[in-house]
């Protein structure tokens, strides 16, 4: 399937407004520089629509475009502990069966799992109901430490504010790191986030001196990917001990210095691959691997394709 172009969102009665409010900010319009999507809010059917927040929301779109979309996102709702209408769930299965990708944010999960759509696949939703979730479809592997979770067709995210790193996620794998960089720089948030780091931190807020130094750190070694960065130069620049370095590093993020690391060097790596006509070696370089080879053997690792493969997949350079 080519890369998507129609995205629909299923707006449940209740619906979150920071969800709807995610969706259309990532996939409305950003202005002439950036390309746009053909994206439409459905419901059951056309006209008011309540939301968590009491304010009806008005939405001009019913099922039949969600059944039509590339892209199919089901929104979260306060009556999640409903299963939807008949007709929502055949508009999800009839999407993807025509090949669409079908993702859910947050509780929306609960719909694509009473469509069947999640049997025998890994799945996650918001920490506080992944129990219900799983205990109501035992069939679904759920995994409720994740930010989302990606099974190729089918795509879960966690809640509130993950919604972001979900719908970034898609764009970054359907469309390329470039694109989903200039969104996220357009909405003023962090372009990437793994799907495997923790929904929850213990201190996800910087709330003292050390924590203030090591922000400091991080945004230095964004500027210096090219160096080896060892843990033991990232901790003396902080002003702390290993250990201790580590240990904070990953309460405020939810992953360790390696993986953070690495996953800026990819990050910064595909922008380069898909912006510029660099040789693959000088682009190693760049983003701190000794040679094309670990280059590659990351990339494969981590992205599923050579590092030329991805290149002209997504590539805007000759």
């Amino acid at each position: 399937m080519p890369p998507f172009k129609t995205v629909a969102a299923y707006v449940p009665p209740g619906v979150g407004m920071l969800a709807v409010g995610i969706v259309t900010e990532v996939f409305g319009p950003h202005g002439a520089a950036l390309p746009g999507f053909d994206f439409a809010l459905c419901a059951d059917r056309p006209g008011p629509v309540p939301t968590d927040h009491g304010v009806p929301l008005s939405v001009a779109h019913g099922l039949d475009r969600l059944a039509d979309a590339d892209l199919v996102i089901a929104l979260p709702g306060a009556e999640f502990r409903t299963p939807p209408d008949p007709a929502v769930l055949e508009a999800l299965t009839t999407a993807h069966g025509r090949g669409s990708v079908v993702a859910a944010h947050c509780v929306g999960a609960f719909a694509l799992a009473a469509a069947g759509l999640l049997d025998g696949r890994r799945a996650t939703t918001h920490w506080r109901f992944a129990e219900l979730l799983a205990d109501r479809h035992p069939e679904v592997m759920v995994e409720p430490d994740a930010l989302y979770i990606d099974e190729g067709s089918v795509v879960t995210g966690a809640g509130a504010a993950a919604g972001f790193d979900l719908c970034v996620h898609l764009l970054r794998r359907e469309h390329g790191a470039s694109l989903a960089n200039a969104v996220a720089r357009d909405m003023v948030l962090p372009s990437h986030r793994e799907g495997g780091q923790a929904q929850y931190l213990a201190a996800p807020v910087p709330g003292d001196g050390q924590d203030e130094r090591l922000a400091e750190v991080l945004g230095w070694a964004r500027e210096h990917l090219h160096e080896p960065l060892p843990v033991t130069e990232l901790a003396r620049r902080a002003l702390m001990s290993k250990r201790s370095f580590t240990r904070r590093f990953t309460a405020a993020t939810g992953t360790t210095p390696h993986a953070w690391l690495r996953s800026l060097r990819l990050l910064r790596a595909e922008e380069l691959l898909e912006t510029t006509n660099l040789p693959i070696e000088e682009i190693a370089r760049r983003v701190g691997y000794a040679s094309a080879a670990v280059l590659r053997e990351q990339f494969v690792r981590r992205r599923g394709v050579p590092p030329r493969s991805y290149r002209r997949a997504f590539t805007s350079a000759p």
